[in-house]
């Protein structure tokens, strides 16, 4: 994490807080910085998965920005006293984050998602942001010995952006260990915003946003597959907030 960035630290990894408009600005400078950047987004289910995943954590842990994602870090939040001067969730922030590599001329990658996915949400995302670049797009469905072809494409394409949707913790593993290689100055992990950019997945009504249970909405959409990360995860979440607090009282 950026030394000169305010935060607050949620079971243990330390959390960006800084208004959206700030936030931007600092992503303007990793753009420039000489080394390679992570971005990645927390959320209560990421949180819980770095509990019990040490390289995970790790990550997390060096990322040059990790954002507030959803209603639970804000409970975290004012269980310390505090509050987050935005909801920075990755489908929202994310299209500002490529407004900003739009302005300088940044070309972007899209890689993850079904097959298709990524290139429909590039041109998207192209017709909606003046000037935005993509410099490629691939799937996120490719095996270990198809790596270097990956990486050595991101690389030719000249990308300085590089987004990866692959779900917590792979996404956010991948750029770690491999973003170097790839030639782009910052990485950004965004989870399911490419399916939501590309239209497979729709979003919550703005009431739903603004409530804060945007996630009951998507529970709705894929009760199988999200139950364990909502039903179970969120009040398991909460109760490692409430420990956290109580121990650190101490």
């Amino acid at each position: 994490m950026r030394s000169n960035v305010p935060t607050v630290t949620v079971l243990g990894i330390r959390v960006v807080c800084l208004p959206r408009k700030q936030v931007l600005s600092v992503v303007g400078e990793l753009l420039d910085s000489a080394a390679p950047q992570l971005l990645a987004y927390a959320n209560a289910h990421s949180l819980n998965l770095a509990v019990r995943n040490a390289a995970y954590r790790r990550v997390l842990d060096d990322a040059a920005l990790v954002l507030n994602d959803g209603s639970g870090l804000a409970i975290a939040a004012k269980l310390q006293g505090k509050s987050f001067p935005d909801n920075l969730n990755g489908t929202d922030l994310t299209p500002e984050i490529l407004r900003v590599a739009a302005e300088r001329d940044a070309p972007v990658y899209f890689l993850g998602g079904e097959e298709g996915i990524a290139a429909t949400a590039a041109r998207n995302l192209t017709a909606k942001i003046p000037g935005l670049r993509v410099a490629g797009t691939r799937h996120g469905f490719f095996t270990e010995a198809e790596q270097p072809e990956v990486i050595a494409a991101i690389k030719a394409s000249g990308a300085r952006i590089l987004v990866v949707a692959m779900g917590n913790p792979r996404q956010e593993l991948w750029l770690d260990r491999h973003l170097a290689d790839t030639g782009a100055r910052l990485g950004v992990a965004v989870g399911a915003f490419l399916d939501f950019a590309a239209g497979k997945v729709s979003r919550a009504p703005r009431w739903m946003q603004k409530a804060g249970i945007e996630w009951l909405y998507r529970l709705g959409l894929e009760p199988r597959r999200l139950f364990a990360r909502y039903v179970l995860g969120n009040p398991l979440f909460l109760a490692r907030v409430l420990a956290e607090r109580v121990f650190t009282k101490r």
